[in-house]
């Protein structure tokens, strides 16, 4: 009996002990429900605002001017950027003042200095002979008259006798003319022994002017017949500088040698020669204005003149030659220097150039970096004319307003990276 009654309850006890484990249960998870949250931290600069919206307390932000990145401006993020004087992106630009200039009609054309050809002589002998002396050295300044050097040449001997015969039979033959004047006043001749004396007095006298042609064109002052004898000087026609030299003592000469003995030029002015294209012939004109620019002396413009305009073009090139005279009384351009020769308008038309490196294309427009402040702030500009190393600002630009003319990719390559 005693066994029975404990078999009874087991199970009623194992029943109550399961439903007491899972009251207890549930009472632990209401009281972790109910139990408070432990105090949060308190708010830091990081959570206030995302990391990527702020500022770096280091970098000199400018608080009231949202930053490049800065989402309140989503349509101008890109228009400006942040560059302290002492920023170390400073050390790979240029930022130069923009300068306004006379507005160009085209692009600039390959060019060369020349010799004035209106100031310049080319001096030949004009008798064979020997070089005896020379008066002038490659680069001497001399006037005009100046003897350049000497020549013994026998036929000059030659023409000085011709003359001093010419102008013996002359002298004859005006005496019997005048003889058979009285004569004939007196009756003791005819008339046509007259008319002969006459005929040989004026033959005579052609002889004499032919001689002395001559003889000046040999050199020989009006024929004269002097202590020289058979000595040529050979004489500049114009004051100038010696710009060439073919001679040296002992040296024989010719008139018919191909390059002359000496080149004397005024150098105070010279000529800028350019071909200008068919298309823009319409563009330059006799009178009109042109800047030239040479490698010896960069970032320098010289004020030309346009001189002459050829009046027909080359069928091979289809250019027309143009020629434009500078004034270099200061001795900078030097002949056979390359040059650029840009024709500009007459008039105040002006336009700002700046390098090619200042515009940034983006797309169908050109911008440029104007510095304001710290800030580099991206302009939209017009560029009226690209010509090579440089371009024409026509619109969007002053004059005076710092550009920046190097680095303007560092620049652009920042921006691309707040976007």
């Amino acid at each position: 009996m005693p066994s029975c009654k404990t078999l009874s309850i087991a199970p009623r006890a194992r029943g109550a002990l399961i439903g007491l484990l899972i009251a207890a249960a549930l009472a632990g998870c209401q009281r972790h429900e109910a139990a408070p949250a432990s105090p949060p931290a308190a708010p830091g600069p990081a959570a206030l605002e995302p990391a990527s919206d702020r500022p770096a307390a280091d970098s000199g932000a400018d608080p009231e001017v949202p930053a490049a990145h800065a989402p309140t401006v989503p349509q101008n993020r890109s228009v400006s950027i942040l560059l302290p004087a002492d920023a170390p992106q400073r050390a790979f630009l240029r930022i130069a003042a923009a300068e306004a200039s006379p507005a160009p009609l085209c692009a600039a054309l390959n060019a060369r200095v020349a010799l004035d050809e209106t100031r310049t002589a080319r001096i030949s002998p004009a008798i064979a002979g020997r070089v005896v002396q020379i008066g002038a050295d490659l680069g001497s300044a001399v006037r005009a008259g100046q003897p350049l050097a000497a020549i013994d040449a026998p036929e000059l001997g030659s023409a000085r006798a011709d003359v001093a015969k010419a102008r013996a039979d002359e002298t004859r033959s005006r005496l019997d003319r005048e003889r058979a004047e009285r004569l004939f006043e007196a009756g003791v001749i005819a008339k046509r022994d007259l008319e002969a004396a006459v005929a040989d007095h004026q033959q005579a006298a052609a002889e004499a002017r032919r001689a002395d042609l001559r003889a000046a064109n040999l050199g020989s002052s009006a024929g004269s017949v002097g202590s020289d004898g058979e000595r040529y000087v050979l004489r500049s026609p114009v004051a100038g500088i010696v710009t060439e030299r073919h001679l040296n003592p002992g040296q024989e000469v010719r008139p018919d040698l191909p390059d002359p003995l000496f080149v004397v030029s005024d150098l105070g002015r010279l000529w800028i020669v350019a071909d200008l294209p068919e298309r823009d012939i319409a563009r330059a004109h006799v009178g009109g204005r042109a800047l030239a620019e040479v490698d010896a002396w960069p970032g320098q413009r010289f004020e030309a003149r346009v001189e002459r305009i050829a009046p027909v073009l080359d069928p091979a090139t289809r250019r027309i030659r143009i020629v434009a005279s500078v004034d270099n009384r200061d001795g900078r351009l030097r002949p056979e220097m390359f040059a650029r020769l840009a024709l500009v308008a007459d008039g105040n038309a002006t336009a700002i150039r700046l390098p090619a490196t200042a515009v940034v294309t983006d797309g169908l427009y050109s911008h440029v970096f104007v510095e304001d402040g710290n800030r580099l702030v991206r302009r939209r500009v017009d560029v009226s004319l690209r010509d090579g190393d440089a371009v024409w600002i026509g619109a969007g630009l002053n004059p005076g307003e710092r550009v920046v003319t190097e680095g303007t990719l560092l620049v652009q390559s920042e921006l691309a990276g707040d976007k």
